[in-house]
């Protein structure tokens, strides 16, 4: 019989797989992986306020990977790299690339012919980048800023603040943007465009 222990928020051991990958052996515990995570997420975000990059460069599988590594390469020594295993989410590990260039297509098309408005193509490009699930973690913040990069790089407007709180600690916030997610996987992306811009 085990224990059953309830653990303060951010307290929660990391198992043996959620360590795979580690680069930091001394992060034991969720909260402390989320703060070195952000530490990535905010060095990422610094290197980008230095670039101008064009629509067709964010919408590469090039820039998808390599945001990633920017986030995550001092946690994860998989960052940038498809995952090679299976998860309860995402599309089947070797459907990743076809899945990835589908979508970036689909957000080029988009664009060309004015399907949505700017920020709707944006918030679906990050919704699929999670359905799709490409990375063995970080793909919320990922989808996220890489949906921050074209709404300010591709079309020079002001970040999205999504909730203007962090997103991985519970909370009212958190429920009402996985409300949005929820509505957006049955193609209702309107909460979760409101979301983006609370």
């Amino acid at each position: 019989m085990g224990l059953d222990l309830d653990y303060a928020e951010g307290q929660t051991p990391l198992d043996e797989d959620e360590k795979d990958g580690l680069l930091i052996p001394t992060i034991t515990t969720r909260g402390e992986l989320d703060e070195f995570e952000q530490l990535g997420v905010e060095k990422a975000n610094e290197w980008l306020l230095t670039k101008k990059l064009s629509i067709s460069k964010i919408l590469s599988d090039e820039f998808v990977k390599d945001l990633h590594k920017r986030m995550f390469n001092d946690v994860w020594k998989w960052a940038g790299e498809f995952r090679k295993t299976e998860k309860n989410i995402g599309v089947d590990k070797h459907m990743i690339g076809i899945e990835l260039k589908k979508l970036l297509d689909d957000c080029n098309y988009w664009l060309e012919k004015k399907v949505f408005p700017e920020d709707e193509i944006a918030v679906r490009l990050s919704h699929r980048i999670v359905l799709i699930h490409p990375f063995a973690n970080g793909n919320g913040r990922h989808s996220r800023l890489l949906a921050d990069v074209l709404v300010t790089n591709g079309f020079g407007k002001s970040y999205f603040t999504w909730g203007s709180i962090s997103l991985t600690r519970q909370g009212e916030v958190r429920t009402k943007y996985l409300e949005a997610l929820r509505a957006a996987d049955k193609n209702d992306y309107k909460s979760l465009i409101e979301f983006a811009r609370l």
